[in-house]
């Protein structure tokens, strides 16, 4: 009994330090402006507020300031800082309703030592020749066309410090070859997980679609030698160099011609490539006769432009400078103009093609010739590619309410329906947009095609070129509405240009991305993914969230069955936590969905009914159990965290068990001896995927409850079962319709049912076969976007 008390007493005293020390954490970040902690605008991409911080953590670390008391509180609020605006969900929630929407965020409580920090942390950030990928940009990367040769790393990997400074050098032999990448696992885990990287460093190389792993020797010659395989590029040795030179002529194609006594020709040669140029060079020593002609004495590079010939003096343009990248900018600015569009012709041109249009203010400079690569690299997409000069033609560009120098995308039906390119200003960027857009469906709005009085459904985001989120959002609104089409259009509004319409609308933050559904209005708040807004759009045509009244709580809550579980959270919509909480909310509904009944109390619609439950603070959540003989007994959430796993994890704990614990001889007698079929979850109570893991095993058994029993065996405590089943890792789940067993690599409750019933119906027709195939018909698991066009026409009509 007294260690039961002294357990107890040592439980709150270990409650009360971390409570306190969670509040201060939360005080001493509170009220902060996190862009000027770092220094950085609020353009600030990821990238810029990683290299600031890291500036900052270099000299405010604890580790280098130990007489100082404070260097501890001081370091918290910029990690904080950093933590929240490195994250885009989490800076969106921040600029929206600044820290009171972060107060169940527990980011930047912990940090790491000096060393690594000045090690560790950003290794390629500083390197011009390595582009830093990052989630919001990858994709845009390496579907552009260009090769790509990426080093996925993490900063505590030794092997990755070891291959930087071969990868740094690489790259720069590379420049001007192939694109080289470098992206940061440690702060890009998604991205990583989901291109199945599951090793450090991990190389690849990526081309439009095809994707190739490298596995030799982390050596800079293998590499390189890896890689040009990958170049589509054609040198050729000039011979009868007349002839070959008047054949390009001819075929109105410029020629480079390196007229170096050995063969080495300046590397930016292949990225001019890809018909754009004919690349060759000659020995001076064989061609002597011709190398006199031109008066060449040394090593020189030679342009021979389209219709130049090798009588006229001065038609060939020779450049007398060593260096590749000038080589390379000067050849670009005698590549042939993207064609003129006027207002005359605009019309027509645009009329029945897809165009990538570059608007210019005059004003030519590298970037704008780089534009002249744009040719090649859209012409398998079938985009062409053309210029307007908004000061000759600016009565065209002011239609279109284009105010400066950008890139736009007209989809092939007219000059009405296009995208301006709003990302990174960078061939490869502009390269993936557009072949992105021709094959989505959002157009750029302006006063004469806003939907005020539409009948179809628009979902409208409000956005500024200039928020770092708004531009990570633009791509996945792509992606969801080529998933949607023809149940949902999609738009996008500049508020920097049309403020008067923004602010019609009550846009005070970006992105706002609303739904407007003839008189209904619905503000997307969500993950910026694709995956998000195609859960925002099930939730309107299938809401699993009740809104409940003060009738309606009494009647479903009050009154629920002894079978009913009811989770309600009462808010106010004022309330930034509030809103910061809604799309967990949604989500830990759509995932308890069957099981746990959902609903939300608007309090400042009902005030007094609030006040009556004791409501006192938002948002309040409360669970009211199942088989209680007080109906108007209920918990409330107390936990830190927010989100919608935590949320479904508080809850199925206080759901009896669907599933049982196995023991060794339960496992042989019931599982491999008995006629039932089990689903099985070997795990180990030390693990924490198996601790994550585990409250979507008991929806699982919920969801398969009186067809396949569901059965836990711990692993820690019974190994030798483990181990005879052939379990090698935690979490495994196996499916026993037989003594084998039969692996099922999947941790979504979901998927596995789908996967159940699928097999469950094989085995029916298979009758009492006693080695039935193994089979999974995975064809027939609809998608989400599958589900969703299903259902979605029926309700936005």
């Amino acid at each position: 009994m007294e260690m039961s008390q002294n357990h107890r007493r040592t439980s709150r005293t270990s409650f009360l330090f971390a409570f306190i020390a969670a509040w201060l954490f939360l005080t001493i970040s509170s009220d902060e402006d996190y862009y000027k902690l770092l220094g950085i605008s609020k353009e600030a991409g990821t990238r810029e507020i990683r290299q600031a911080f890291k500036k900052l953590a270099l000299t405010m670390h604890p580790d280098k300031n130990p007489n100082d008391a404070t260097a501890h509180e001081k370091f918290l609020k910029i990690n904080r800082a950093y933590e929240v605006l490195k994250d885009e969900d989490l800076r969106k929630k921040y600029d929206k309703y600044g820290e009171k929407g972060l107060q169940d965020e527990q980011q930047g409580g912990r940090y790491e030592s000096w060393n690594y920090y000045r090690y560790d942390f950003g290794i390629y950030d500083e390197d011009a020749e390595i582009t830093t990928l990052d989630r919001g940009d990858f994709d845009a990367a390496v579907n552009s066309g260009e090769v790509w040769f990426v080093n996925f790393y993490f900063p505590r990997c030794s092997h990755c410090h070891d291959l930087a400074p071969t990868w740094r050098e690489f790259a720069k032999e590379m420049d001007g070859v192939i694109r080289i990448g470098a992206v940061n696992c440690g702060d890009n885990g998604m991205l990583c997980r989901s291109k199945s990287i599951n090793s450090y460093p991990s190389l690849y190389v990526f081309r439009a679609g095809m994707v190739r792993k490298y596995y030799g020797d982390r050596t800079k010659s293998s590499l390189t030698t890896f890689a040009m395989q990958f170049v589509k590029s054609k040198v050729t040795e000039l011979w009868q160099v007349s002839r070959v030179l008047n054949k390009e002529f001819n075929n109105r194609c410029y020629c480079l011609v390196s007229m170096n006594e050995h063969c080495n020709l300046p590397f930016p040669c292949f990225s001019l490539q890809d018909g754009l140029v004919n690349v060759g060079w000659m020995d001076c020593s064989k061609q002597a006769d011709l190398c006199d002609s031109f008066e060449i004495t040394t090593s020189t590079t030679a342009v021979f432009p389209p219709g130049s010939s090798l009588a006229q003096k001065g038609s060939v343009l020779f450049i007398q400078s060593l260096d590749t990248k000038e080589i390379y900018a000067q050849v670009l600015q005698h590549l042939p103009d993207l064609e003129i569009l006027t207002k005359s012709s605009f019309e027509h041109k645009l009329a029945h093609h897809r165009w990538l249009i570059s608007f210019s203010f005059g004003h030519n400079d590298l970037a704008s010739h780089e534009y002249k690569k744009l040719k090649a690299l859209l012409k398998d997409s079938h985009i062409q590619v053309g210029k307007v000069d908004c000061i000759t033609d600016s009565e065209l560009c002011a239609s279109l309410y284009i105010q400066k120098p950008c890139v736009a995308v007209f989809k092939g039906v007219g000059i009405h329906d296009f995208e301006i390119h709003h990302g990174k200003d960078v061939l490869y960027n502009v390269a993936a947009f557009a072949k992105e857009s021709v094959n989505a469906h959002v157009t750029t709005l302006r006063p004469e095609n806003f939907p005020s009085h539409e009948k179809e459904p628009w979902l409208v985001d409000f956005f500024a070129p200039w928020c770092p989120p708004c531009r990570a959002l633009l791509p996945e609104l792509r992606k969801a509405s080529i998933q949607l089409f023809g149940q949902l259009k999609f738009g996008t509004l500049d508020c920097t240009v049309h403020e008067t319409l923004c602010n019609m609308h009550n846009i005070h933050a970006y992105p706002t991305t609303v739904i407007f559904n003839k008189s209904s209005i619905h503000e997307y708040e969500g993950h910026h993914s694709a995956d998000g807004i195609l859960e925002f759009i099930e939730d309107l045509v299938n809401p699993v969230v009740v809104t409940l009244t003060p009738e309606s709580f009494q009647e479903l809550v009050k009154r629920r069955k002894s079978s009913e579980t009811w989770m309600v959270d009462f808010y106010a919509p004022w309330c930034g936590p509030c809103q910061a909480l809604l799309p967990e909310w949604r989500r830990m509904a759509r995932m308890l969905s069957g099981i746990v009944n959902v609903g939300t109390v608007d309090c400042q619609k009902h005030h007094s009914f609030c006040q009556g439950e004791d409501v006192r603070a938002y948002p309040e959540i409360r669970l009211f159990p199942q088989n209680s003989n007080r109906r108007e007994q209920y918990q409330s959430y107390n936990g830190w965290h927010r989100d919608a796993f935590s949320l479904k994890s508080w809850a199925l704990s206080s759901l009896p068990r669907s599933s049982v614990d196995l023991s060794p001889e339960d496992f042989k007698r019931k599982v491999l001896g008995g006629k039932d079929h089990w689903v099985l979850d070997f795990y180990a109570p030390w693990c924490g995927p198996c601790q994550q893991f585990a409250p979507e095993f008991e929806v699982l058994a919920r969801m398969m409850k009186g067809t396949v029993r569901a059965g836990k065996v711990d692993c820690q405590a019974h190994h030798q079962t483990c181990q005879s089943a052939g379990i090698k890792a935690y979490p495994s789940v196996r499916f026993y319709p037989h003594l084998g067993g039969e692996h099922i690599n999947s941790r979504d409750a979901t998927v596995i049912a789908d996967i159940l019933r699928q097999r469950l119906q094989q085995l029916a027709l298979q009758g009492k076969s006693s080695k039935p195939k193994v089979s999974y018909n995975r064809s027939l698991m609809l998608t989400k976007a599958a589900f969703i066009k299903m259902t979605v026409k029926a309700i936005l009509k």
